[in-house]
């Protein structure tokens, strides 16, 4: 269940997100705690580093891969502005992420954009036989505004 502590790291989260739309990419950012404490963040970069894989969940669950053993990761949560889209669920499924929590879901994203793969990151993980808990949306409001600033800016 998401607490207010929750809250705090999905409004970071966003605030990532707001900082890859200042450096010319769309809105995502995420970030991951370890026993309580921020042991990386990123921004989305596909579209200034070219790459579409340059997401910010699947880049933290790369470098969760290559940084910490699988008993923390185990114990990490990846706060994501927006729902993990199923490339960095299948990301955070194999580097073994203990827990997602996110501001807004892909579905609602996609009925702003209409280009979302709307298959929900719980469902990923569950059909990989996964044990990453997901919980989410708990900041739809707050991601929504920025992906509609956003929209509107195109």
């Amino acid at each position: 269940m998401a607490d207010p502590t929750d809250r705090e790291y999905v409004d970071r989260a966003i605030e990532l997100a707001d900082e890859a739309v200042e450096r010319g990419n769309t809105p995502f950012g995420a970030l991951l705690v370890l026993d309580g404490e921020v042991v990386a963040e990123d921004r989305n970069e596909t579209l200034t580093e070219n790459d579409l894989a340059a997401h910010p969940e699947l880049t933290l669950a790369r470098w969760a891969g290559r940084e910490l053993d699988a008993e923390e990761r185990a114990r990490c949560t990846m706060y994501a502005s927006t729902e993990p889209c199923p490339m960095c669920a299948t990301g955070i499924h194999y580097a073994g992420i203990g827990r997602v929590v996110f501001g807004v879901a892909g579905e609602t994203l996609d009925a702003l954009t209409g280009d979302v793969v709307p298959i929900p990151c719980a469902e990923v993980i569950r059909r990989g036989d996964g044990d990453t808990a997901v919980e989410g949306p708990i900041a739809e409001a707050a991601a929504m505004e920025l992906h509609e600033s956003v929209c509107g800016e195109s």
